[in-house]
């Protein structure tokens, strides 16, 4: 039973039994199991070269390891798209668009394979190493641009939070002002000491003996919060380690500042340049993931038909055609839709597993010849691979 959280792709041998295929599924599927017409539709299956049985079987076997590799891109362009849209599912519905389209319209609005692009008079192989190499772009260039706005945003995120917090630990740039120091002395210096809200009536008594040149009186509140005080004193610099350790002892803590109007300045032009380029970087990231999110899905979605094709070959042999068919159950009735699909193609059970049927007659166990290790695994009666619902 395929996964109810996931559109089905099938495929099964273009012949008389599959002539208006479409037309005869319809009614069962929204009579019986009340899927929307909306929700199915055909799908196109090229023609392509199908290469020897080995060349087939050495891609069937490579292909579930690249399907991972493509869906596991789509997700995590995805996930970029969320976390910069603040995982507002509105706004992730109006990005995640396939050519400007919703991915149900790309899907069910009469799919083609883009022959522009992928051109199926190549080999399959060569069509895939093509479809990966797309892929593989995306991918590098995708990391490549995440990583770099990640760097920039954590950058600016430290920054903001100097900002933010209490006085004992945010920055103080545009706190105090000049006229709070005491400045090119030679003997004299200004400390910052941010005082607990409950030591306040003890700075007040102790400040002035907490070191022996502690300039009397000199004890002034700069600012407030919920949490701490910050007050500037002056001091002999002579007796800056002790008053520093004292002040420790005390549990009143000293702020490592320096006043500097340069060094303010610097510090308000590096936070705008921050703030601006991380708006920039967001910008550029998200018209990027926009664009490859539309062309990673589309790369998957190629990958998947191919992988149809190959399936449907080394299960029922040559002509090498096949009618698709693409729906998107609903999650309550998607059982039923399954068994609808069972049923319908019940007439390829013969040929879907040559390999099983052959026993039930006591026949030759070889006459599914070298690819009999691929027929192994339990198959449904048509071909089915799923696209998960990613969005």
């Amino acid at each position: 039973m395929p996964s109810e959280q996931s559109t089905w792709l099938i495929s099964v041998p273009q012949d008389g039994d599959s002539e208006g295929l479409l037309q005869e599924l319809a009614p069962k599927l929204t009579s019986q199991a009340k899927l929307s017409s909306n929700n199915f539709a055909p799908l196109g299956i090229p023609s392509f070269k199908t290469g020897t049985l080995d060349s087939l079987i050495n891609l069937s076997e490579d292909l579930p390891k690249q399907e991972a590799y493509f869906t596991g891109t789509v997700a995590k362009t995805v996930d970029t798209l969320r976390s910069l849209l603040n995982n507002d599912p509105v706004k992730l519905a109006q990005h995640a668009l396939v050519n400007e389209r919703s991915i149900d319209e790309y899907l069910f609005k009469n799919w083609r394979w883009n022959e522009s692009r992928f051109n199926v008079q190549k080999s399959l192989r060569d069509l895939l190493d093509t479809l990966n190499k797309e892929m593989t772009s995306i991918d590098n260039t995708m990391k490549a641009k995440l990583n770099n706005y990640n760097l920039v945003k954590g950058s600016l995120t430290q920054m903001q939070r100097k900002q933010l917090g209490n006085l004992s630990t945010r920055s103080l740039a545009d706190i105090v002002k000049a006229e709070d120091f005491i400045q090119d002395s030679e003997y004299l210096e200004t400390v910052l000491v941010a005082v607990p809200k409950t030591l306040i009536k003890e700075w007040n008594s102790k400040y002035e003996r907490l070191a022996q040149m502690v300039v009397p009186r000199t004890s002034k509140l700069i600012g407030s919060d919920d949490e701490f005080s910050l007050f500037a004193v002056v001091i002999f610099r002579r007796v800056h380690d002790e008053f520093i350790q004292k002040c420790r002892d005390n549990k009143f803590i000293v702020r490592d500042f320096v006043y500097s109007e340069d060094e303010i300045q610097k510090q308000r032009e590096e936070l705008e340049t921050a703030n601006t380029t991380e708006k920039e970087l967001w910008t550029e990231l998200l018209r990027l993931s926009r664009t490859n999110f539309s062309e990673a899905f589309q790369i998957l979605v190629h990958l998947k038909v191919v992988r149809l094709f190959i399936e449907g070959v080394l299960r029922y042999g040559l002509p090498a055609n096949y009618t698709g068919l693409i729906i998107k159950p609903e999650p309550k009735s998607a059982k039923k839709i399954f068994n609808i699909l069972q049923s319908q193609f019940a007439y390829l059970r013969p040929r879907s597993n040559p390999n099983q049927n052959k026993k039930k007659q006591g026949g030759n166990e070889d006459y599914v010849g070298e690819y009999s290790a691929l027929m192994d695994q339990e198959f449904f009666d048509f071909v089915l691979f799923e696209i998960p619902w990613i969005v």
